[in-house]
């Protein structure tokens, strides 16, 4: 630790030789005068001095005088903007506490306000929540592809994994759930007898298999427990019966209704599985009435399996191939020869039907049953069964069997949108490394900024937590984009800004007065930290016109933690530099504060002596005095002691000048006061250093920085002496521009290689079981259930034609799985009316036999027949409801296959209550819900009346769609069906199309047109707000023109690399205009302000830009590097990757094409010099001809031993003693030589010459002004210039009557300023004036 606090300076001492910081300061207003004062610059072209942007100078010296009376109002209350900072944040952060995160895919992923999120509500709101009925999934397919899997050993396998799976139960709520309590069952009519109770049990959970084409499908069926009957021998199971022998069993005919046989040849039940080939024909279970029974044969399994199988409703149950076979190989004949994977579905009951269905059950009597514990049940079996089946067969050689669910991929998502916290964590740790390593300074303890790195990452850290719990409060829901990836970049681009108010104060003058330091600071850096913020959230609020809900609040998030970071790094962020700069000037060590530099506290004690032969000599000589000379060789801090004699004046003045000699001529006056110290402050290293002291000095120092080059070596000197000259040369500029058209013409090609699209397998984490199974899924069943929903406001009765013609539609879609004569399965209408015709052919029997009559029914008449006879008789008319004369006049469906309207919502209540398990099949989910009927009432009474429905508002026409791999297939697909929709709307049907294609591919068709207008729209705000805060259209073409080719660049990566367009690259593709102006929007203004020709410029801009935009670009990517240990590779890619390409991409645009265009054809400087002169002309001071002192006034005690006190000691005691003295600081002298005189001595006594001529104009101001009233040295080439700048300081000792006249706070403020000795060589190769 003293090591490193040894060597400390004060900040205006970077090196030996340099040049004086008020050189420096007049440099940067003389050639970067907009930069540095706006409003000087402006009155420069008011007074004909030179030419320029006068509107934009007006404005910019507008917004720079809020800036610094800001800054100046932050620096006097730095700890109470601390404070109040800190709080707000604190405040802020605690909203995270109510953050809510949205997993659900539907709300993420559907188009905002477009017709597919009206359509999503109405469904939701006409069936309610949980109306969508759950599944799970088995896939078995070949570890090695080509493998045909239609096997003996693989369907036995895949039966084996299925009969696993039905066994699978979870216990909660203190009740067990097996498969059978949560499993889809059709429903079976009720026949009021013991026929009710045998259903009821037997009736199995509906399984869609490619084991149903075997007498095996029927084990998946169960029941798990038996149905034991008296009358039989064995109980009752799928495997062993056969309803048909059951229903004609001597001694159960009386427990079944006449009906029950019609409605199994209705559905296709008859025998069961007793008449299907068995898988294994050995099996002694195997049925005799197996068709490989007798004859052992293995089956055939691609003949057997072509066209699909069937379930235990034949009917009903029609199982298309595509659905559970994939990777199928036909022959010419249309016949499968082999197969790669088999599919195995099990449907379960949905949230609603679930709850609907235990409400009232015993079971669940002891809690509180709700849909919310329904849901939690079927969430944990499916979870259970997914785990449960992926041990089936872990190790098997040549198959992988998997499994997935719903359930499962919402809890993928949950963890996918989880913030990984180690991740984060190290890479706030990596950003905080490089902050610290950035700002160090290992030589230098007391200029290090360490503690201002660590602290403004935290600042930032804490403002990104903060803008969040905004975010939370306001009520925008997070998403796994928000978890995932805003913590990094928001991060990454709050940096940014951080590290260019660093790099700027660095830069302001020495000498500026702390009180306006951080005032200057913003005045100079605030304007480009306004303008790269405003546009950012301007881009990131465009961005939002994407419709997407996860994007457009990940972009409404991103604006606001701008405005965050702007307002922190604004009005938090300089208090805590304040606070750095108070450190400083304490010489206290970086980080470790409470410790001094050595070399801070250092006292040089300096002792006189005789003075040589002079005139004044000989005059103290005469009063027996002799004066005394001191010379000073170092010091840190110096005391200055002078011992007078016995017999001294009132008034003792002591020179302190900045050359080798200091003297103190007395005039006694009788006084005792011997042994008087007078303690002289001084604010510089070198203010009172000997010459050959200083010559030893800078040889020492050209010794060491030769042996510790890289310690002294800088980014920004490599830039301004090696890059910018490199970078300028002609043929360079060619080069370059010829490689970036190259690039952009390889970018456009890439750009056309972009797919539409997102693979659901880069949405889970990489080399996961559920990777696996989408893999497969998307490799071998590509198929889904789609839907056409009609909906209210539509007279179905009246347009029952209209209706038919809307489903034949749908043939014309190739996607769409058909019936093997080309037909499409049937909807509702169509199981309707074909049950309608069933009863219309049993009345016409009974009606021609006599047990019908107009008049009543007869006993012997069928149940179809009394049905029908209730039927015809159903007017449809509320008053009379009842009309025998139909008796002989009414069909229930005409010759044409029209449902009698007038009664059609009489005869649709019937047809729902009686057969139910027909309509269940359908899927028409008709809303609003028929009325009930009592059970047997139509079957059994005689011109009853059957309650009309109510008029229908919401139904469905299922289909299956597959061969559909691609988004363009998906987008094809949706197009078609969606013309059909919108055709059909038009002629009456008011409908619309649903099912997951809608729901997720949907949003691809108008995607590209949603991220051209809002790249259109962010290039214009962007061109808008730079141009204006600029006054320069031409600037902010340029510039706009640069984010553009990074735009096009970033695309075209996204094509090389095999990123998919979807909402999420098209946001980053936005999001990449807001970084490209972090690259590039610093340079352009550094350029315009600047003053020379475009080279010079661009040399200038480059200096003082290029190391804050490259730290900036290199926090951005720390910010993001650890994305790449995420498990997912949608984060991976396109995050990690693209965001990387986008700062690289970035910083080669900003950093070498941009400053090249810029010297080509970029703008004019906004301050320009007549007769193209590279800095404005050097302003004379004014006349004084009274001269003016400033003084400086301290109060001591006679009696007071002042030999170990300091002179800031004095300066804080000086109020309390009882004596006075005053400082008069004079002006200081600059005198340059073209040559090193040969002699010291006459180079002394020509610089006390100088000095003697010049004392009254140094006198003429008691302000301060470097930048105004200080005339520079001008280099000479190819010569040795000497420098010598002499300054003066007269402390008059003794009783001032005026010193209560003197202001304090302007006294104490005066104090601190810096009186340099600056008097050195200068040589042309160590250093430029």
């Amino acid at each position: 630790m003293e090591r490193w606090a040894r060597p400390a300076r004060r900040e205006s001492e970077d090196s030996l030789p340099r040049r004086t910081s008020n050189e420096c300061c007049y440099e940067d207003l003389l050639t970067k005068t907009s930069w540095c004062n706006a409003e000087y610059a402006y009155r420069e072209i008011e007074r004909g001095r030179a030419d320029g942007n006068k509107l934009a100078l007006w404005w910019r010296a507008k917004i720079q005088s809020i800036l610094f009376c800001i800054g100046c109002y932050i620096h006097l209350h730095r700890s109470k903007v601390i404070f109040v900072g800190a709080l707000f944040l604190a405040v802020c952060g605690f909203g995270m506490k109510l953050a809510k995160l949205e997993t659900n895919v539907e709300k993420l992923w559907v188009e905002e306000g477009g017709r597919l999120e009206r359509e999503l509500q109405y469904t939701f709101d006409t069936l309610g929540k949980g109306a969508r009925s759950a599944s799970q999934l088995i896939i078995q397919s070949p570890k090695h592809s080509e493998m045909n899997i239609l096997t003996q050993e693989h369907i036995q396998l895949h039966l084996n994994v299925s009969l696993l799976a039905t066994q699978v139960s979870v216990d909660m709520f203190d009740v067990t759930w097996k498969f059978k309590d949560i499993c889809f069952v059709e429903n079976f009519p009720s026949f009021e007898t013991y026929a009710d109770y045998i259903f009821e049990n037997l009736m199995p959970c509906t399984i869609i298999t490619p084991l149903d084409c075997f007498w095996e499908g029927s084990k998946l069926l169960g029941p798990e427990n038996p149905i034991y009957i008296p009358q039989l021998d064995e109980p009752l199971v799928w495997t062993k019966t056969d309803p048909y022998a059951l229903l004609e069993h001597p001694t159960l005919k009386s427990y079944f209704p006449e009906g029950i046989k019609d409605m199994l040849d209705d559905s296709g039940i008859g025998h069961g599985y007793q008449d299907r080939p068995c898988l294994n024909p050995y099996d002694p279970d195997c049925p005799s009435k197996a068709p490989n029974k007798i004859s052992k044969e293995i089956p055939n399994f691609p003949s057997l399996m072509t066209g699909g199988c069937s379930g235990y409703a034949k009917e009903y149950m029609d199982w298309p191939e595509e659905l559970i076979m994939g990777g199928i190989k036909k022959n010419e004949s249309d016949h499968i020869i082999s197969a790669e994977a088999l599919e195995t579905i099990f449907l379960l009951k949905s949230e609603k039907n679930m709850y609907d269905n235990w409400k009232n059950h015993q079971r669940v009597s002891h809690i509180k049953w709700t849909e919310e514990k329904a849901k939690e049940i079927l969430d944990a079996w499916q979870k259970e069964f997914t785990k449960v089946v992926r041990n089936s067969e872990p190790n098997h050689p040549t198959q992988d069997v998997n499994a997935f669910s719903e359930a499962s991929m919402n809890q993928v998502l949950a963890e996918f949108s989880e913030t990984s916290l180690p991740d984060v964590i190290g890479g706030y740790l990596l950003m905080v490394l490089f902050a610290f390593l950035t700002m160090v300074k290992f030589t230098d303890g007391v200029k290090s900024q360490g503690g201002v790195g660590l602290l403004g990452v935290l600042l930032i850290s804490a403002t990104v937590v903060a803008s969040l719990g905004f975010c939370a409060f306001i009520g925008i829901q997070f998403n796994a984009s928000t978890t995932q990836v805003l913590p990094f970049l928001a991060l990454g681009l709050g940096v940014d800004d951080m590290f260019l108010l660093v790099h700027s104060s660095a830069s302001l003058p020495a000498e500026m007065p702390t009180l306006i330091k951080t005032g200057e600071l913003l005045k100079r850096t605030g304007v480009c930290v306004f303008m790269t913020s405003l546009n950012n959230m301007g881009a990131f609020l465009l961005a939002a016109i994407i419709p997407i809900p996860a994007l457009r609040s990940l972009c409404i998030q991103f604006a606001i933690i701008v405005v965050f970071n702007f307002l922190s790094v604004i009005l938090i962020f300089p208090a805590i530099l304040a606070v750095d700069l108070d450190r400083r000037d304490k010489k206290r060590v970086d980080i470790f504060c409470c410790l001094t530099s050595s070399s801070a506290n250092r006292v040089v004690t300096i002792q006189p002596s005789p003075i040589s032969d002079s005139p004044d000599l000989n005059r103290n000589r005469r009063n027996q005095q002799t004066p005394m000379e001191t010379r000073i060789t170092l010091h840190s801090t110096v005391e200055t002691v002078t011992h007078i004699g016995d017999n001294v004046s009132d008034h003792c003045v002591t020179v302190v000048q900045p050359s080798t000699t200091m003297t103190c001529t007395t005039t006694p006056d009788g006084r005792d006061s011997s042994n008087m110290r007078t303690g002289v402050r001084s604010s510089s290293t070198r203010t009172l250093l000997r010459q050959d002291s200083v010559n030893e000095h800078v040889a020492c120092w050209r010794d060491n920085r030769k042996k510790f080059k890289c310690w002294q070596w800088s980014l920004s000197g490599f830039v301004k002496k090696y890059y910018a000259p490199f970078l300028m040369n002609k043929f360079v500029k060619a080069f370059v521009i010829l490689i970036f058209a190259g690039f952009l013409g390889v970018s456009v090609f890439g750009v056309m290689q972009v797919e539409d699209g997102l693979d659901l397998t880069d949405v889970v984490p990489t080399g996961t079981r559920e990777q696996d199974f989408l893999q497969s899924r998307l490799k071998y069943f590509s198929y889904y259930d789609i839907y056409a929903v009609t909906m209210g406001d539509f007279d179905y009765p009246n347009n029952q034609k209209l209706l038919y013609e809307y489903h034949q539609e749908f043939r014309n879609i190739p996607e769409i799985i058909k019936n093997a004569d080309g037909s499409l399965p049937k909807f509702w209408l169509d199981y309707f009316r074909e049950w309608l015709l069933h009863i219309q052919e049993a009345f016409d029997m009974n009606k021609a036999n006599g047990t019908l009559t107009q008049d009543g029914c007869h006993v012997t008449a069928s149940d179809k027949g009394m049905i029908g006879y209730n039927l015809i008789i159903q007017t449809g008319e509320v008053l009379r409801p009842i009309n025998t004369d139909l008796f002989h006049t009414q069909r229930l469906v005409d010759s044409e296959g029209i449902i009698n309207p007038k009664a059609f919502y009489n005869y649709l209540t019937a047809w729902v209550n009686i057969d139910a398990m027909s309509y269940e099949v359908s899927q028409g989910a008709i809303h609003p819900s028929v009325p009930p009927i009592a059970s047997h009432t139509l079957e059994k009474y005689c011109k009853s009346n059957v309650a009309a429905a109510k008029e229908l508002n919401y139904t469905q026409l299922p289909f299956y769609v597959h061969d559909v791999y691609t988004t363009e297939d998906y987008i094809r697909l949706i197009k078609e069906v969606r013309n059909i929709s919108e055709r059909y709307a038009a002629k009456g049907i008011p409908n619309y199309p649903s099912g997951i294609p809608f729901t997720f591919w949907e949003q691809y068709i108008k995607l590209r047109h949603y991220l051209l207008l809002s790249l259109v729209c962010v290039f214009t705000s962007t061109f808008i707000i730079i141009g204006v805060l600029l006054f320069n259209p031409w600037a902010a073409f340029l510039l706009v023109l640069v984010l553009l080719m990074i735009t096009v660049e970033l695309f075209g990566f996204m094509g090389f690399i095999g990123v998919k367009m979807s909402a999420i690259p098209a946001v980053t593709l936005i999001i990449s205009v807001g970084f490209g102006v972090e690259f590039t929007v610093h340079t352009l203004y550094a350029f315009l302000t600047s003053i020379g020709d475009h080279d010079r410029r661009v040399s200038m801009a480059l200096a003082s830009t290029f190391s804050p935009v490259l730290d900036g670009g290199i926090s951005t990517l720390l910010g993001v590097v650890l994305l790449a240990r995420s498990d997912f590779e949608i984060v991976v890619m396109y995050f990690f990757e693209v965001m990387s390409a986008l700062v690289v991409i970035g910083l080669l645009n900003g950093l070498v094409l941009f400053p090249v265009i810029l010297s080509i054809i970029g703008p004019d400087a906004e301050v320009r010099p007549h007769h193209q002169a590279t800095r404005l002309s050097t302003p004379s001071p004014p006349p004084s001809p009274v001269p003016e002192h400033n003084y400086i006034t301290r109060q001591y005690d006679k009696n007071r031993d002042f030999t170990g006190m300091s002179v800031s000691g004095m300066r804080d005691n000086r109020r309390r003693q009882m004596h006075e003295e005053h400082v008069e600081i004079l002006r200081p002298e600059v005198v340059v030589e073209n040559r090193l005189p040969k002699d010291y001595r006459t180079r002394r006594s020509s610089r006390r010459h100088s000095h003697r001529k010049s004392r009254r104009a140094h006198r003429d101001s008691r302000n301060f002004n470097t930048s105004m009233h200080s005339t520079p040295p001008i280099a000479q080439p190819r010569h040795e210039t000497t420098v010598t700048t002499t300054s003066c300081v007269r402390i008059v000792h003794g009783c001032v009557d005026d010193i209560e006249n003197q202001n304090f706070y302007q006294t104490e403020k005066e104090d601190d300023l810096k009186i340099e000795e600056l008097e050195y060589n200068v040589d042309d190769d160590d250093s430029t004036l």
